[in-house]
């Protein structure tokens, strides 16, 4: 199973930006999918995720700004940032967790893509 995510970049703030993540290979069902962040110098963080069902979870800094979708018919999560601020700047990681193949039930993390809010 590969996740490959597309989008982010530069964008000043105040302004939008978002992020796709695929997930392919043989798969039977994904659970969860999200995205966390990692800035320079600090943890990893949940910002969103989403289960199959459409149950959503956002971390406090985001909400009323970031929404998470799902297209579960593609195994695709997207991240829509509106209002972004200089504190978003992160590498931004797409997650898929309890993802069911013929062999179990894996959690997987694609690669990172750089957001970058300037102020």
């Amino acid at each position: 199973v590969q996740l490959q995510a597309s989008g982010g970049g530069l964008v000043q703030a105040g302004g939008s930006l978002g992020l796709s993540c695929t997930a392919s290979g043989s798969i039977i069902s994904i659970n969860v999918m999200g995205w966390y962040r990692q800035a320079p110098g600090k943890q990893r963080e949940l910002v969103a995720s989403i289960t199959s069902a459409g149950s959503a979870n956002y971390a406090d800094s985001v909400k009323g700004r970031f929404t998470i979708s799902r297209d579960n018919a593609k195994n695709t999560v997207y991240l829509q940032m509106n209002s972004l601020k200089p504190e978003d700047t992160a590498v931004y990681l797409c997650h898929a967790g309890r993802v069911r193949v013929m062999m179990g039930q894996w959690n997987y993390w694609g690669r990172g893509t750089q957001v970058t809010v300037s102020s």
